[in-house]
């Protein structure tokens, strides 16, 4: 990799999505999967440098806890990387550009030798794209996490889930194994290639940093949140996953793009604040305290019922 010197001027960076997640109605645990065309596979916008900026920071300072990489991974990594070398340029090809080996990122003005590569295949992809990237592939017919780069999980460590079939990575979540196990792993094993599903997940949190992994089932109240400070207080946290079979290998790639919007932001429509009211109400006790929402759901609740 090395500087590449910019001269042109760059088409402009869209601006953040929103995306709303959190639905009205009873509580229902399902994997809520849609469908996405490819150019819409990954999303870069205006945070692009400062992500990229931190993730290069974690990939230098936190490389034992965002970086881990298990024997047996290494096609589907390099097949990762050879997607995002196909797909920048031919979607993007006003920030991405591709001479042969030679793979151009006008957004931060760095320019990648692909062959020899100076670091891992997955650890070059993740340099590239805003999203965490994760690999899963059967292992005796179970669906097993074998690699990851992931720089901004939300309350969760990849070096405690990486080599676990996924109903033990997300063994924590409650109701996962009797509600989602079999359906996510049967999911992962039908999964067709040049299919892109996508999902949402959101949390409540009173931490904007997207580097976090650490702060699940807390139950210790944050005082300092209050009805009248929550919507600068609190942030939704909002996960975009991307799943997608990469056909040569047979993993399926999974991304997560993490988004934190202020509250205040998210809900400064009166329907958009009773619709999340009521997302957080319906939760399951089990889901609340997994969430960690008992630490400020009064005063959440107060915001958003005031708003």
């Amino acid at each position: 990799m090395q500087n590449t010197t910019l001269f042109a001027p760059l088409p402009p960076l869209p601006a953040e999505a929103l995306h709303l997640s959190f639905e009205p109605g009873p509580y229902r645990m399902a994997m809520g999967l849609t469908a996405a065309s490819w150019p819409t596979w990954l999303e870069i916008d205006e945070r692009y440098a400062a992500e990229m900026k931190l993730r290069r920071e974690l990939l230098t300072e936190q490389r034992e806890e965002v970086l881990v990489l298990t024997p047996g991974s290494e096609a589907a990594c390099q097949e990762t990387l050879d997607r995002l070398a196909v797909h920048l340029p031919e979607h993007y090809p006003g920030w991405f550009s591709r001479d042969g080996n030679r793979l151009v990122n006008h957004l931060i003005g760095e320019t990648w030798e692909l062959d020899p590569l100076p670091c891992a295949p997955l650890e070059a992809a993740a340099r590239l794209v805003q999203e965490d990237l994760c690999l899963i592939q059967l292992r005796d017919g179970v669906p097993v996490l074998t690699a990851g780069v992931v720089c901004f999980p939300t309350r969760w460590r990849l070096r405690d889930k990486i080599g676990r079939p996924l109903v033990e990575v997300h063994g924590p979540v409650p109701f996962y194994p009797e509600k989602l196990g079999r359906p996510v792993d049967r999911f992962m094993a039908m999964v067709k290639p040049g299919h892109v599903a996508v999902r949402l997940n959101w949390s409540v949190l009173e931490d904007p940093t997207l580097f976090q992994p650490g702060g699940r089932f807390r139950t210790d109240r944050n005082g300092q949140i209050t009805p009248a400070n929550a919507g600068e207080s609190l942030f939704v946290r909002v996960e975009r996953q991307t799943l997608t079979r990469l056909p040569d290998s047979g993993a399926v790639l999974f991304t997560i793009r993490v988004h934190v919007y202020p509250l205040s932001r998210i809900t400064a429509q009166r329907e958009i604040a009773a619709r999340l009211s009521e997302a957080v109400r319906a939760l399951p006790p089990e889901t609340a305290r997994y969430k960690s929402l008992g630490r400020f759901r009064e005063a959440l609740l107060g915001y958003l019922e005031g708003a």
